[in-house]
């Protein structure tokens, strides 16, 4: 996603309404809904950091997911409607992360099953 410059790729992003695109190849999205990271040590902190400083630019992000790959453990924000953000953290296998914008609940038995 480019709007200041600085592409970046999530691992993971939904949109609701009609993708928008920067250009033909079609692989800069301009208008996500929902992004998830997954943390590794060495991104972790740009992810949390810069990346996100980034992300939050983007009127239609609603949702920002961190998840950590070294244990049971997800950062969930979402954007307020005086533009904060508000973080909950998940760190029980039984818990699941309700998305209210793309209406999808995500169980983290579902994101850490190893099978």
């Amino acid at each position: 996603m480019n709007l200041t410059g600085l592409y970046t790729y999530p691992d993971i992003v939904a949109v609701c309404d009609k993708p928008r695109f920067e250009d033909e190849p079609k692989d800069t999205l301009l208008n996500p809904t929902v992004i998830i990271e997954v943390l590794s040590p060495s991104t972790a902190n740009y992810d949390r950091g810069e990346k996100f400083e980034h992300y939050r630019r983007l009127s239609s992000l609603m949702e920002y997911i961190l998840i950590a790959q070294d244990k049971c453990y997800i950062e969930h924000y979402v954007r307020q409607t005086n533009h904060q953000w508000l973080l909950s953290e998940i760190d029980n296998l039984q818990d699941t992360i309700e998305l209210p914008s793309i209406q999808c609940s995500l169980a983290l038995s579902d994101v850490y099953d190893k099978s």
